[in-house]
Parts: structure tokens; sequence; C-alpha cells
């Protein structure tokens, strides 16, 4: 009876958990290639409601240091914008269960790569926030959130790189006895995915698994240890190359 009653109220967390909308949106890391303009970003919704979300744009701006700003794009929700990141529509509806696209315009200077903080906001809509819906059905939508009890709605940031139109790769490889780099000459990011660093001969005894982008100028390294070993696949853009090192 105990292991019965357990169950009940776990099935019963879950489906309050799982009330209203539940939104995901893929891989974190998009990438615009040099020859391309647009971009194709799903939003997926698999709670028991219909997902209002909006889509906000920032232009990341790094500087020497390694540090960054978020920077607000002006008009980015409007044609108007001739020189940034654009969610064309900014503004979805997705119902439960089911996906929604917004196609990411760029428009302007591509003379070096530009970076961008893509987020995707579930909301409760309101008479400003332009969705196209009856002012019965916002009223609707607001009280069917209260009975469910729905308090948060989780929203994710992505991050968009915009490759150069003229992309050029050149990774510069410096592998010593007892060192390994990697320098990033070309003019756009190169991507260290799935970075495993293990006991030799033990696949699964490995310290966490990590990805690093390795910005134009800038260098991965790494010292190497003795009875360690190293795995990861080196990504310039379509071509990849697993690579393994031995400490």
């Amino acid at each position: 009876m105990k292991h019965l009653l357990a169950w009940v109220g776990f099935c019963l967390f879950c489906g309050v958990a799982q009330a209203g909308p539940q939104i995901g949106v893929g891989v974190v890391y998009d990438y615009l290639d040099g020859d391309k303009s647009t971009y194709m970003k799903r939003v997926f919704n698999g709670g028991t409601s219909t997902a209002f979300v909006k889509v906000n744009i920032l232009e990341i701006i790094y500087n020497e240091d390694g540090s960054y700003q978020e920077v607000p794009l002006q008009n980015q929700a409007s044609a108007q914008a001739k020189d940034g990141l654009m969610a064309s529509p900014a503004r979805l509806i997705v119902p439960a269960n089911g996906v929604q696209g917004t196609r990411l315009l760029f428009m302007g200077n591509r003379d070096k790569e530009r970076y961008f903080r893509v987020r995707f906001v579930p909301v409760v809509p309101e008479a400003e926030d332009e969705f196209a819906i009856s002012a019965e059905e916002r009223e609707q939508y607001k009280k069917d959130r209260v009975a469910a009890g729905v308090k948060v709605l989780a929203g994710y940031g992505t991050v968009f790189f915009v490759r150069p139109k003229n992309t050029r790769y050149e990774t510069v490889i410096d592998d010593s006895a007892s060192r390994y780099q990697l320098r990033n000459n070309g003019n756009t990011v190169v991507v260290i995915d799935e970075f495993k660093d293990c006991v030799a001969l033990k696949e699964n005894d490995c310290k966490p698994t990590t990805k690093h982008h390795v910005k134009s100028g800038q260098s991965f390294s790494f010292d190497k240890e003795a009875g360690r070993q190293y795995r990861f696949t080196l990504v310039e853009g379509n071509q990849k190359k697993n690579v393994e090192i031995k400490g």
C-alpha cells in the first residue's frame, strides 16, 4: 500500500510539474555559414498548453580582455533594421505537443565574425505583446494558467554565430611531448567538441566532457599528463576530424 501511495503521489507531482507550456529549442549553439543569410530555428512545446514565445536578440560584443557586453539591437523586430540579426516572426504561438519555427535573418556587415544572444521567452500574452489572438483568448489563457498552478515559465538562451562572408579556416597545431596547443589563425570560430580527458585504457574513467569555442586569434591548449588520454572532435564548419592524443 505504501508503494502504491508513493506511486500515486509521484504521478500527481509529475502532472503538476508538466502542467502548462514546456518549450525546448534544440541545440544551444547555432552557426550561420558565410554563404547563407537565413537560418531556421524551431521551438518545441512538450507541455500541456499553448506556449506564447517572444524572441529577443542581443549582440555580443567581446572586449580584448575576453569580457563581453550584450547590446540591444535597434529596431530588431522591424524590417528597417539593416545591420544585425532579426527573427521573423519574433512572436511564436506553439501549440501543446507542437512545433513552430522562426527564421533568423542577418542583414549587415560581414567583414568579420559576429555573435548574438537569441532568447526564447515564454510569456503570458498581454495586449502590447502583439500576439495574433483576441482579448477573450488572452483572458482565458490567464485563467487556465492560474487553474493549472503554473507559476514559472522557463525560457532558453542560445548563442548564434554569424561567420564572415569570406570564411577562412587556418588551424595551427603545436603538439609537443608535454603540451598540446591549437591556435586559430583563421577568421571564424572553430569548435573543440566532446573534449574528453580520460585515464588511458579506461574509457569510462574521465573528467566531465567539455565543449570549447576557439575564436579567431585565440588558442586552446592543455598540458599532457602521463597515463592519460585526450580525445575530441575538431569542427571547422562542415568539416569534422576526430583527434586522439596520448599523455
